[in-house]
This record gives structure tokens, sequence and C-alpha cells, in this order.
């Protein structure tokens, strides 16, 4: 009995003295801006592990904290927190406008609802180019304040590899982008699909090489034809994300309100892209559910007495109607008084609870 005291108290004791170690185990020190339980999020390892074994990974774009609570749920395995937030959410034509300042308040609000997915946050165009100390700046701040675990970039010129690396070296774990990349439309002379000719699909293979020799976990292929696909996941030893790039890539990835169908809108439907899937036609159940409500106010339908909670006692009606009286405010207390009676006509003559609003 003693002994097995003992065991206890030692045992609570080295667990009192682990929690105020300053230099605690390896296996409780962070992975990232948030604590990387295996058994709870997706990590860097979990990732590789999956590609390893020939597994799909899973990815979505979201933007907010609704539709990361969402993918949370479906056991998606990365989020996307990607800079299209500037079509999708913000209306622009393209990637381009928003804000470094935009796509952290967009970050913040997907890390509060994701507690599972690995978190990726899109560095937007103007906050890397410039040289590798802004690029390393910024994803500095998209980690530490926008609550990502790693960062994605675009494109595979000479100096963006180069912030790649510096990143990379910098301890932050990066995703490279190549072929259609939004944030260069400029030259690319629109959104265009790439690699449909020899030079073009030799260049996104080195370019996705070269990515990966500057550190990155993982690349995007995006709007390039499938054979394309298949010999740059080939080629390389991490895994590549497709995205209008057909099915030989090691995971894929869609928009989360492109794949729900809620594109409803004219501006929407021009910036849905032809390759995605729709899995739900979300936006019609959306579209309806708003001309029901107007419907229904217009005509004075609703709210009706089912949905109207609050109560008032018989009593306590009573004597709000005398005080409105006595302020001389008696057609103030007319409609009370029939509005009591529209609402639960039968519970006021009895004396029950009473809806007021």
């Amino acid at each position: 009995m003693a002994s097995s005291l003992t065991r206890n108290c030692t045992r609570i004791s080295k667990s009192i003295s682990l929690r105020f170690m300053s230099n605690l185990p390896e296996n409780t020190v962070y992975g990232g801006p948030k604590p990387q339980n295996p058994n709870q999020r997706v990590t860097l390892t979990h990732l590789r592990q999956k590609h390893r074994k020939g597994e799909p990974i899973t990815w979505v774009t979201a933007y907010d904290y609704p539709s990361a609570v969402h993918l949370d749920a479906a056991g998606i395995d990365v989020c996307l927190v990607g800079d299209s937030a500037s079509m999708v959410v913000h209306g622009h034509d393209t990637t381009l406008p928003i804000s470094l300042d935009e796509m952290l308040v967009h970050c913040r609000a997907v890390a509060r609802g994701a507690k599972r997915p690995l978190l990726v946050g899109d560095l937007p165009f103007g906050t890397y180019e410039s040289s590798t100390t802004q690029a390393v700046d910024t994803a500095v701040r998209v980690l530490k304040e926008g609550e990502m675990d790693a960062i994605k970039l675009e494109g595979g010129s000479a100096s963006r590899i180069n912030a790649a690396k510096a990143i990379v070296d910098a301890g932050i774990a990066v995703i490279g982008h190549v072929g259609l990349t939004p944030q260069a439309i400029s030259v690319l002379g629109g959104f265009r699909a790439q690699g449909r000719n020899i030079a073009s699909a030799v260049k996104v293979v080195e370019t996705a090489m070269a990515l990966q020799e500057a550190g990155c976990f993982s690349v995007v292929l995006e709007c390039v034809p499938p054979p394309l696909a298949a010999a740059a996941t080939s080629a390389l030893n991490i895994p590549t994300i497709g995205i209008g790039a057909g099915p030989f890539c090691s995971g894929q990835v869609l928009v989360y309100h492109d794949l729900l169908g809620m594109m409803q809108h004219p501006h929407h439907a021009k910036v849905t892209p032809k390759f995605c899937k729709q899995y739900a036609e979300v936006g019609e159940v959306i579209d309806k559910a708003l001309m029901d409500y107007k419907e229904e106010v217009s005509k004075s339908l609703f709210p009706a007495p089912s949905h109207c909670p609050y109560k008032i006692t018989k009593n306590e009606l009573d004597g709000f109607l005398t005080e409105l009286q006595n302020l001389g405010l008696d057609k103030a207390a007319s409609a009370a008084a029939s509005a009591a009676e529209k609402i639960e006509p039968s519970e006021s003559r009895d004396g029950a609870f009473i809806a007021i609003s």
C-alpha cells in the first residue's frame, strides 16, 4: 500500500515538474502556430506518409469560419486560405487586389474553425516579390498573425524560387504553385492553361523540380494537361496537388464555393472554373430560401406565433399597458394589447404567457 502511494506521488511530482519545465520534451513542442497533436491535427508527417503509401491527399480552399468548420467535420487533410478570396469573396475579377491584411483576416477566421486540417495561407501579390527579406517577413506574419501552419507562393522565376528557399531556411513550410499562376495573368495574357506545347510543358516540370530543390514540401499544378501532371508527379519526390490538372496528381484541391455549387450570381459564374465538379447545388437552395423569406415577410407570414419565443405574463402585460396609458401613450397600449391577442389569443384570455416583441 505504501509502495503504491509512493509510486503515485512520484508520478504526480514528475507531472508537476514537467509542466513547469521551460525545455519541454520534444513531443510536446509546437510544430507551428498550433499544437500539432498527431491524434488531432494533420501535419507534414501525415501528408508525407500518405504520399509514400499512395493515398490521395484532400485539399479544399476556404476563406471563413463557417466553411472551415465544415471542412474540419468532413476530415479534409489541408485547408488552403487562398488569395482567390479576392474574386470569390470580395468580387474582384482577379486575385491581384487583395492585401496581406485582408488575407490575415481570412486566415484567422479559418484557423478558429478548422482544428484538424493542416492550414496553408497564400502570399498575396506584391508581398514577396521585391526581396527575400520581404518574402520571409510576409511569411512570418502569415504564421504568427494568420495562425497558419505553412504558406504557398506562386511561380517559378529565379526570384520566387529564391524566395521559397529563404522562407524554408527561416523554418517555415512552403508549397509551390506552377502551371496557371493567377497572379501572373499580366504576362500570361489572362487565365490560360499552361503546358500545352513542348516548351511550356517542359518548363512546368523543370519549375516544379526547382521548387522541390528549394525545399518546398508540395507543389500545386493548376490547369495543365493530365499527361504533364503525371510526368511532374513522377519526377518529384514530394506530393503534387492538382487543380484542373487531371487525376494523376498526389491529391486534389477545389474551392469550397465552387464544389458546393454556390456560384449562382453572374459574377460568380464567370469565375467558376470549367474543370470544377459541383458536388451540390447549394446556390440554388440559397436563392430559393431567400426568395421564400422575402415573400413571407412581404405577405406578413413571417414571423408566425411559433417564431415568437419571448413571453410576458398577463399580469405583467396588464401592468405594462397601464404604464403606457399613464404616460399618455394610449395608442401604443392599444397596439400592444392587439398584438398580444393576435399572437396567442386563447392564452391571453386564460392569463397564461403572452408574446410581445
